[in-house]
């Protein structure tokens, strides 16, 4: 059986292969992802001040969004996801909350927030399915409060250097030392460990 991992693509929503999935990546995502999602809440929150504001994107039927909500019943946690019924699956499974969570549909290239209003942005196999990474990046640190972070878990093969490049552009972007990347093994998910420490920004090319 082929499985597909829960994804985020930068296009406009007729154009998402992913919208009318919510219910096979719900089913991928308590069964097969609830370890590694367990770890990655756990690592990508150890820092995190109290009371701070989370942008997970795509975040796809958001059960990462719940793991985060459990372990960390002080944060204000924001889910998005280009897919209308990946969201309103992640709305449902967030339910119980409160005003402390939710989950909105948006596009990473053009995300519907306001500067400067996360103090942690993070994605979970999401990055390699983006259509315009660079774009990407750039919006992520639009977002990102000053002295927050950018947390990116995908697959070795995803593209970190359009993500970096955009993110730490001319204009203003986010220092590299504000990024922590963690590649993830292609196989065995289920028995994820993550790496430590943080990694360089990536150099285009």
């Amino acid at each position: 059986m082929r499985i597909h991992l829960p994804t985020h693509h930068a296009h406009g929503e007729a154009d998402n292969p992913f919208q009318g999935e919510a219910a096979h990546y719900e089913w991928v995502a308590r069964h097969l992802m609830r370890r590694p999602y367990r770890r990655i809440a756990a690592d990508a929150t150890a820092a995190l001040p109290a009371g701070a504001s989370v942008l997970d994107v795509g975040t796809g039927p958001g059960l990462l969004l719940v793991e985060l909500a459990r372990m960390r019943p002080d944060l204000r946690i924001t889910g998005v996801d280009l897919a209308t019924d990946m969201v309103e699956t992640a709305r449902r499974n967030l339910s119980s909350f409160g005003d402390r969570t939710t989950a909105v549909v948006g596009d990473v290239s053009d995300l519907p927030f306001e500067d400067d209003t996360f103090d942690l942005v993070m994605s979970t196999l999401s990055l390699h399915h983006w259509g315009d990474p660079s774009a990407g990046g750039a919006e992520l640190t639009r977002v990102l409060r000053a002295g927050g972070q950018i947390r990116i878990y995908d697959l070795r093969s995803a593209p970190f250097a359009a993500l970096c490049a955009g993110a730490t552009g001319s204009d203003g972007g986010a220092e590299p030392s504000r990024f922590r990347i963690t590649p993830l093994p292609r196989p065995a998910l289920r028995r994820l460990v993550l790496p430590s420490g943080d990694l360089p920004a990536p150099q285009p090319g």
